[in-house]
């Protein structure tokens, strides 16, 4: 009975994970600009098939990306070039994926990638409409890549975005798996409702159940890490990012559907925001870590880290070019797109010690970074080492109810830039003067929540009435 079970099973996820990827076999040399490569496609179905022909287009392999399936991004190109081999992509992935969608027979020939291709560059010969709306409308896969082509994103805005295009391809697999007649099913840009939003909702809240249950769906379409609980202020969060490419199509004129009119976002929950005070980052700075000097060198970089309060991001990029004058300047992440922000930071005394420490430093590293996983791991040992056992209240991620958590367990990178902000505007209360050291901008959200009004604040202004 089992065995019987576990074949159909086999079968049925056989059916279920189908993969179109473009893909270039040959690698020429980092230089070489004259080289040409076919562009395959490549169809994967569960594990029974695999299948790689050539279509006709041709480029330079170090043009090509493909992860992306795109030319790539950052390379110095023709605009039109760019359009052309991008838009062709997408309307070969999206050709391909209906007609396999649509065969006659459950297991296709090994010849059938090779045919079909055929079919698609000889409609008339095949007496194949491929111009018509229906095979020509791309799905909203095709779309969300074509938007994040298009749509003005940076570079870490964009790898976020690609996170959610997975879990989107993701879940059209989990339909195709748990949905009686929907082995077919591809997300529709004018499909998508209220309830397909709640779905996907559903779906991506509970992700981290489902990567156990049906493995081969992550084979398929993988993330770096395995899928954690999402609490609701991060599937808030995904669903803006959502929203945003559904204002894209309305406004570019690829569909004039509207499902978030009738699926609306709340605000995001975020507690108060805690910090260290002057006195703990001074005891953090004086602990002793002789026996233990790769963490000595991490507390430097926290500690310069909370003297400037760039994002984590920001100062695992920065350079011995950044040190002006006796301060740091930099253009941070969030703003290079749109109106690019110049923030200067002179440096305090500490900060000085700290950076001259480590100028002798090879190559053009500002300090001895490490990657952001382990340096926040240290800064929870080095809180530890100090003593910093402070109960904070916090929101807990997934239940949104407050909660009592030691310093030293839940004590990252952000604290230190929350330690920036918190100290300076407890000083100065001046929003616009620490938002220009901070790189906030002016009306800022998430700076609204760094400005608490801590008792001290409080017991001034009722002072002020004496």
């Amino acid at each position: 009975m089992w065995g019987i079970f576990r074949i159909f099973a086999l079968s049925f996820w056989t059916l279920a994970t189908t993969i179109i990827t473009l893909i270039i076999k040959k690698s020429v040399k980092r230089y070489d600009t004259e080289s040409k490569a076919t562009i395959y496609a490549r169809l994967r179905d569960g594990r029974q098939v695999d299948m790689v022909a050539p279509t006709r287009l041709t480029i330079n392999p170090n043009l090509w990306d493909d992860k992306a399936e795109q030319v790539k991004s950052k390379i110095v190109c023709d605009d039109e070039m760019r359009s052309y081999y991008n838009d062709e992509a997408r309307k070969l992935k999206s050709y391909l994926e209906k007609a396999y969608q649509s065969r006659q027979v459950a297991e296709p020939q090994k010849e059938w990638l090779k045919e079909t291709l055929e079919q698609y560059y000889n409609p008339q010969k095949y007496n194949v409409e491929t111009a018509t709306e229906e095979t020509a409308k791309p799905t909203l896969i095709a779309l969300f890549d074509e938007f994040l082509e298009k749509h003005r994103l940076s570079d870490v805005r964009k790898k976020n975005y690609r996170v959610i295009k997975r879990g989107l391809q993701r879940y059209e697999l989990y339909i195709r798996t748990t949905k009686r007649g929907q082995k077919a099913f591809v997300l529709d840009i004018d499909q998508v409702t209220a309830d397909t939003l709640r779905n996907i909702w559903d779906f991506l809240e509970n992700e981290y159940r489902y990567c156990a249950l049906y493995p081969e769906i992550y084979e398929a379409i993988p993330e770096a890490r395995t899928p954690q609980p999402r609490g609701k202020n991060t599937l808030l969060d995904c669903f803006s990012r959502i929203r945003t490419f559904f204002y894209w199509c309305n406004s570019n004129k690829k569909s004039r559907n509207r499902p978030f009119d009738d699926f609306p976002l709340e605000e995001c929950t975020y507690g108060t925001p805690y910090y260290i005070t002057v006195e703990e980052l001074h005891k953090i700075y004086g602990t002793n870590l002789m026996r233990h000097p790769q963490l000595a060198v991490q507390r430097d970089i926290f500690v310069f880290q909370c003297l400037i309060g760039c994002r984590v991001g920001d100062l695992l990029k920065m350079t011995k070019s950044n040190l002006i004058d006796g301060a740091i300047e930099y253009i941070p992440r969030k703003t290079k797109e749109g109106r690019p922000l110049t923030v200067r930071v002179p440096l305090n005394q500490t900060a000085k010690e700290i950076a001259s420490r480590y100028k002798g430093l090879d190559g053009d590293k500002l300090l001895p970074f490490i990657s952001e996983q382990k340096y926040n791991l240290a800064i929870k040992r080095i809180f530890k080492a100090a003593g910093l056992k402070r109960l904070v209240t916090v929101i807990n991620p997934t239940t949104r109810e407050e909660e009592k958590r030691v310093l030293y367990e839940i004590a990252s990178s952000h604290l230190a830039r929350r330690t920036f902000v918190g100290n300076l505007y407890k000083q100065v209360k001046d929003p616009n003067l620490v938002g220009a050291l901070s790189g906030h901008k002016e009306g800022s959200k998430a700076f609204a929540r760094y400005r608490t009004i801590d008792d001290e604040m409080k017991k001034e202004l009722v002072n002020l009435l004496s």
